[in-house]
This record gives structure tokens, sequence and C-alpha cells, in this order.
């Protein structure tokens, strides 16, 4: 069975411990309890601030998770608005600074049947469980993955 590195994407070899393309560690060994990840907002001072994910998507309805990328994994973010920039641009509601993602890279919209993630034409595509996608209809647990950047998407 192979590997799919958490970080790049890249499939490696069954036991392999470390990704052949970017060194990333493909998983915990054995006899190992899961890592968890802490999840957290930053507030307006900058500082982390913890949170209890289920509890804000139960009372926003939605939520976007930072699983992986830029050192950022466990930052989320509320889905309160119809309306979402995603991209390298600093005014985006989600932002993500590298440099494989495009300044309006994608737009998450909510419509009648549910949220939506939208590419907007970026040169190195949007992915939603590793399929590039135009746009698509998200379901709870959905991966998005933008640039290095892995996200889930979940929903009460």
């Amino acid at each position: 069975m192979a590997l799919h590195c958490p970080e790049c994407g890249f499939v490696n070899p069954e036991g392999a411990n470390y990704c052949q393309k970017c060194g990333a560690f493909l998983g915990r060994q054995e006899g190992t309890e899961d890592p968890t990840t802490m999840t957290y907002k930053i507030d307006e001072t900058g500082e982390f601030q913890p949170i209890d994910i289920d509890e804000e998507v139960k009372s926003a309805g939605a939520a976007l998770v930072i699983r992986s990328g830029g050192g950022r994994a466990g930052e989320s973010f509320t889905i309160g608005r119809e309306r979402m920039s995603i991209g390298r641009e600093p005014d985006a509601s989600v932002f993500l600074d590298d440099v494989t993602v495009s300044r309006n890279h994608a737009l998450l919209v909510e419509r009648q049947d549910g949220h939506y993630v939208d590419d907007l034409g970026s040169l190195n595509g949007t992915y939603v469980n590793r399929r590039r996608i135009e746009s698509h209809l998200l379901a709870d647990g959905d991966e998005i993955q933008i640039g290095k950047y892995r996200l889930s998407y979940l929903e009460r």
C-alpha cells in the first residue's frame, strides 16, 4: 500500500517513514497514540486562542480547519458569511501565504443546497479529496487542498 505525504502529496512506497520528496514524517510509529492537534483562532492581538471546534461548528454551522501546511495546523475559520475569499491576498477571509496560492485563488460560497468551493481560475488549481475542481458542493469531512495547505471542511 502506497503512502501519500500529508505535506506535499507525493506517493511513497509502503513502509517509508519520511517523504522521499519533501522529507515530511509520514505517520506514527506502531505502539504510539494518534497525535492530536489543538484547534485555534488568532485573536486581534495575534495570539492563539484555543477553541472547541465542535462548539464552533455547532454555533456557526460550518468551519474550515487547516490540517497541514505553513506551520498553521489547527487554525480554524468559521463560515459565517455567504462568501469567503481564499488566497494569498492579505485581505482574504482565509489568507494562505504560499507562492503556489494565487492572490484570489478560490471562493467559498453558500448556495441553496450548501457550501461550494469555486476555483477562481488559479494557476495551480483547487483540489477536493485529491481531485481538481472548478466548483464543488462540500460535504462534512471533505479535504480541500490549495497550494501546500490542506484544509478540512466540517459542518454540523
